[in-house]
């Protein structure tokens, strides 16, 4: 039975990748305040240097869930076509848009009694989100059927380590990511905060450094400390404009255990808006249970 996998452009997955996997992108849609509403399907081509200055000039972004008939409109047409279909979504612990897909699908089983039909949370988002989804092209790619698939990339989901820090705070207080308290103080001492997803898909502060280098070691060490078979990874790496950090983090990354690949690419602008400008997150594997520590 033939497979249609479908994310979200949170994922920040290439559209060369979407393309040549045969992955559906379902966009999330966002605004300057007073501007048109916009999509990001073609992240190696957006401007990133231009968004993220516009934003640290202090024009704001207003973002959009994706709507249950959105999923939907997609979902039905490869399932009238014949095929089954798997949704690899954000985390719905930080958007509602995986409620979203799950009304969808529940109605969608219902339409089509006979075909399997899946809603993935992968408690991640940007290229955490977009690693499981590489991995559900492994998967069917290689014969499984969505039934097999499902345990497998749910035990990814619970090996994948994402750790990220930010220029300012003020984005995250802003969309409710820290308490106005606590992004205050950061921001009065020059104190970076290192948030990662928990277990339940939340992002939640878990250590601090006094400015960017040392926020970037601590990224490093993690790393170190926590990767399975680093040499046999491929670790992903966005940012939100800031070559000057993520250069020295791929320094780190290299010194003692090199990963066999690393991936960056630039914050698509929906998640993008929320951690602000400047912002580098680090994505990779560790044991199960890692997003504990």
């Amino acid at each position: 039975m033939s497979i249609a996998i479908f994310t979200d452009t949170s994922s920040n997955l290439s559209k060369k990748y979407a393309d040549e996997n045969k992955v559906g992108m379902i966009p999330f849609t966002y605004h300057f305040e007073g501007g048109e509403e916009e999509s990001c399907l073609d992240i190696e081509n957006f401007d990133g240097k231009k968004y993220y200055r516009r934003i640290g000039n202090g024009e704001l972004v207003q973002t959009s869930q994706i709507t249950p008939q959105t999923y939907l409109d997609a979902f039905r047409k490869r399932l009238e076509a014949g095929e089954d279909v798997l949704f690899v979504s954000m985390s719905g612990a930080i958007s509602g848009s995986y409620n979203s897909s799950v009304i969808a699908v529940n109605e969608l089983r219902e339409e089509f009694p006979d075909r399997k039909i899946e809603t993935l949370d992968t408690k991640g988002a940007a290229l955490g989100e977009g690693m499981i989804v590489m991995e559900a092209v492994k998967c069917r790619d290689a014969g499984m059927t969505i039934d097999q698939m499902m345990p497998i990339l749910e035990d990814r989901i619970e090996c994948l380590y994402q750790i990220f820090t930010v220029d300012s705070l003020k984005h995250l207080r802003r969309t409710g990511r820290l308490t106005g308290a606590a992004a205050l103080v950061g921001s009065l001492l020059n104190i970076k905060p290192l948030l990662k997803g928990n277990e339940k898909g939340q992002i939640v502060s878990v250590d601090k450094a006094r400015g960017n280098k040392k926020a970037i070691q601590a990224m490093a060490q993690r790393y170190d400390s926590f990767a399975v078979n680093g040499e046999a990874q491929t670790v992903c790496i966005v940012d939100s404009d800031n070559d000057e950090d993520v250069a020295y983090l791929i320094e780190l990354l290299k010194r003692n255990h090199p990963p066999k690949e690393i991936i960056r690419l630039c914050y698509e602008p929906v998640t993008g808006s929320h951690v602000g400008p400047g912002a580098v997150a680090l994505f990779f594997y560790g044991e199960k249970g890692v997003r504990a520590k």
